[in-house]
C-alpha cells in the first residue's frame, strides 16, 4: 500500500523557514495548500506511550488524555493525547507520550510522486507504508482510493488515513494524533502535577487506525483498548517511565454501549480514572468501521481532567456526534 491521502510538506517548497504543507490525494499532488501545524507543545492527561500498531499486541497509542511533550528536534512531528494529554512544554517540540509513532514526519521532504525510494521519508510501520531506509513513496499502482480534497474549514480537524473529522469546538485547536490520523485538544495548559517540567492539557481527542487489537468487531475492540488508554494517558508513561499524575490507583466504568459514529455502528467505552496526584480523569475509547474504508476499523481516543476548568463530559457526547466521514458537510449526528 502506497503512503495514504494526507497534509505532508510540500515537495516543490525552496524557501527558508518551516515548509507549508500540500495535500496529497492517494495518486498525486494537488493544488491544496497550508501553513504547517507546529509540534504540539502540551500535554493532556497522562503521558501515551509510543508503540508502533500491533508491537506486542499493542494497538497504537492516540495518547490519552495527557501528553508529555519533550525537547526534540524542532521539526518532528508533535505526538498527540487523546484526552487530559500531558505534553512536555518547551517551544522545540514534543516528545509523543500519548501516541503511536507519528506517520510522514515534518522532518523529512514529502513522498516522492513517483514512486521512488522514500530512504528516511518513507512511513515508519503505523503509516501504512514501507518507512524507513528505503520506504517507497505514494507513486505507483496503489489500493488507497482517492481522498476528497482538503477543507479549508477551521471547524474540523481532518484525518485522510482514516475517512473521518473531527469537530474543532470553540476553545479547542486542531493538532496530530501520533499514529498519523486526527487530533483537537484545549488551549489551556497548566504543569503536570507530578512532573511540573512538563505541561498538561485540560482535555484532548486523537483519532488512529484500530490495528493490533485480538478483538475485530468494534465492541471487542473499545473494550480491549480501554484499559491501555487509561494507562498511557493517567498512568504511566512506558517510554520516559514518568508518571505525570502519579499514576492510576482505580477506575470506575461510567460507560459502555453502543454508538453510531459516522453513520457506522460503533461502541463506546468511558472510564473514571483516580490518580495518585493532580486532577483525576475521564478516559474513553470509540471504535467504529471507517466510513470510506468499510473493512478499515478506526480508534478515537478521548481524555479529559475531572475539573471545572476541563470540558464538562457532555463536550465527550458532543464530539462523538460531531465526527463524520471526510468530505461530508453534514454532521456524522447531530450536534
Amino acid at each position: 500500500m502506497t503512503t495514504p491521502p494526507g497534509w505532508y510538506p510540500d515537495p516543490g517548497y525552496t524557501g527558508l523557514g518551516p515548509a507549508p504543507e500540500r495535500w496529497w490525494d492517494g495518486f498525486g499532488w494537488t493544488e491544496h495548500t497550508r501553513e504547517a501545524l507546529g509540534p504540539t507543545s502540551q500535554t493532556f492527561g497522562p503521558p501515551v506511550p509510543v508503540y508502533t500498531p500491533g508491537e506486542d499486541g499493542t494497538p497504537a497509542r492516540g495518547r490519552g488524555p495527557k501528553i508529555a511533550a519533550a525537547v526534540v528536534v524542532a521539526a518532528v512531528v508533535a505526538a498527540a493525547i487523546a484526552g487530559g494529554v500531558a505534553l512536555l512544554g518547551d517551544d522545540g517540540g514534543s516528545d509523543d507520550r500519548g501516541g503511536a509513532k507519528p506517520g510522514p514526519t515534518a522532518t523529512t521532504s514529502a513522498p516522492a510522486p513517483d514512486g521512488s525510494s522514500g530512504g528516511d521519508n518513507g512511513w515508519n510501520s503505523n503509516g501504512g507504508t514501507s518507512g524507513g531506509d528505503g520506504g517507497t513513496g505514494p507513486g505507483g499502482p496503489t489500493d488507497t482510493p482517492t481522498a476528497p480534497a482538503p477543507s479549508d474549514d477551521p471547524s474540523i480537524a481532518e484525518d485522510a488515513l482514516n475517512g473521518i473529522s473531527l469537530p474543532v469546538l470553540d476553545g479547542w485547536k486542531e493538532t496530530r494524533s501520533s499514529a498519523g490520523g486526527a487530533g483537537v485538544t484545549t488551549e489551556d495548559t497548566y504543569p503536570c502535577p507530578n512532573d511540573t517540567k512538563s505541561n498538561c492539557l485540560r482535555g484532548g481527542v486523537f483519532s488512529m487506525p484500530a490495528t493490533g487489537f485480538k478483538a475485530k468487531s468494534a465492541e471487542g475492540i473499545a473494550k480491549e483498548d480501554i484499559k491501555q488508554a487509561a494507562e498511557s494517558s493517567y498512568g504511566k508513561d512506558p517510554q520516559s517511565g514518568k508518571e505525570s499524575y502519579g499514576g492510576i490507583t482505580s477506575h470506575k466504568q461510567l460507560k459502555s454501549e453502543a454508538v453510531t459514529v459516522a453513520g457506522q455502528k460503533g461502541y463506546l467505552v468511558r472510564w473514571k480514572v483516580i490518580t495518585k496526584k493532580g486532577e483525576d480523569g475521564y478516559v474513553q475509547t470509540v471504535a467504529f468501521p471507517s466510513p470510506l474504508l468499510p473493512d478499515t476499523m478506526v480508534l478515537v481516543r478521548f481524555g479529559f481532567d475531572v475539573s471545572d476548568k476541563a470540558p464538562p463530559l457532555s463536550v465527550m457526547d458532543k464530539i462523538v456526534k460531531g465526527i463524520r466521514a471526510l468530505g461530508d458537510s453534514g454532521n456524522g449526528e447531530s450536534v
